[in-house]
């Protein structure tokens, strides 16, 4: 009452507060300006969406959290991302950003299709998606849009495998299909006083002791020992590429 606009026994609707927050992404200075220019504005009236939006300067978007608009937009930033479209990609996070959407979470679908998407075609694309979500988590709003954008656009135009997820469901698939397979005995803990009647890891070879730091040697069940999980794919970058 003494500071503020209590005198103007004013009220605001729902949708108007929700506007307000969003409109404000966290700035305490914005949603006070605005919460006053709109009570103004409203001239003893109830404040409504339309009173905030004037004040804020900007149409409220439709961007329900829980909702399907929600989960359309998300779906259409990462089928954006996949496509190789950067434009739609800034776009759409854009519209998530500028209707309140917390930034840990645009970062986490930035991170997630960086692993899902790209994968092995550039290892790097989650390197600077994870260095994106750390700067936006530092600096905040306004400046978190810049590591954002960039790791968006990064992602769109980089080359697109997703061999690393297939090689992951094809295991998931064939573990639960054979059940709790043994471990080969060179691939088991060395032994310890109880196993010492046991060949547990006898038969291993260390790679570090080859030439080139591999060795050939079973690694899989005997059940599966054959079996080909990774395939790789023609956009995959190999390790010998890395290296150089």
């Amino acid at each position: 009452m003494d500071r503020g606009s209590g005198e103007l026994g004013v009220e605001i609707e729902p949708e108007a507060v929700e506007a307000l927050v969003n409109g404000a992404r966290g700035d305490a200075r914005i949603a006070l300006n605005g919460l006053e220019t709109a009570a103004n504005l409203a001239a003893g009236t109830p404040i409504e969406l339309a009173q905030v939006e004037q004040a804020l300067q900007a149409k409220h978007l439709l961007y329900d959290k829980s909702g399907d608009q929600h989960y359309d937009i998300v779906s259409a930033l990462i089928k954006s991302i996949r496509g190789g479209d950067p434009d739609a990609a800034v776009y759409w996070m854009a519209r998530m950003i500028e209707a309140g959407e917390d930034l840990m979470f645009v970062a986490r679908r930035l991170v997630i299709s960086a692993a899902e998407d790209i994968g092995l075609a550039d290892p790097q694309a989650l390197s600077v998606a994870v260095a994106a979500q750390q700067a936006a988590h530092f600096v905040g709003l306004p400046e978190a849009t810049l590591p954002l954008s960039e790791a968006a656009v990064y992602l769109a135009r980089a080359p697109k495998s997703n061999t690393a997820m297939k090689a992951y469901g094809a295991a998931v698939d064939t573990s639960r299909q054979t059940g709790n397979l043994p471990v080969p005995d060179n691939l088991r803990d060395e032994p310890t006083r109880l196993a010492q009647p046991l060949v547990h890891g006898r038969e291993y070879r260390h790679p570090h002791d080859f030439a080139g730091g591999t060795v050939e040697q079973q690694y899989l069940p005997d059940a599966i020992k054959d079996h080909k999980f990774y395939r790789p794919g023609e956009r995959d970058v190999q390790p010998d590429t890395l290296e150089s």
